[in-house]
């Protein structure tokens, strides 16, 4: 798993690029409080090197959590930059600050 931040100049906007590593996956979704936990907002497209890979615009200046749902099965990011207790899910929730 891997994210990459790209920041614009013009825009307060962060392009994050979201990449899972997952062979034997058949569908991967990135779903937080930046698309209301929606598992079809987010879909990561699969690319030829079994790898899933998708972009998303987020405003700068905040902090998102976050988990990716493969096959009906959430997992945290292997790298976040914080995780975050979510009373709720009753469980860990990976962090992105952009």
């Amino acid at each position: 798993m891997a994210i990459k931040k790209q920041y614009l100049k013009s825009k307060p906007v962060c392009k994050v690029t979201f990449e899972v590593s997952a062979k034997e996956a058949n569908s991967i979704s990135v779903v937080g409080d930046f698309n209301e936990w929606n598992a079809e907002a987010t879909p990561l497209k699969k690319l030829k090197n079994k790898k899933f890979k998708g972009i998303v615009s987020l405003e700068k200046g905040n902090s998102y959590e976050f988990k990716y749902l493969v096959d009906g099965t959430y997992v945290n990011e292997e790298k976040p930059d914080a995780l975050k207790w979510n009373a709720y899910a009753n469980a860990e929730n990976s962090v992105l600050e952009v």
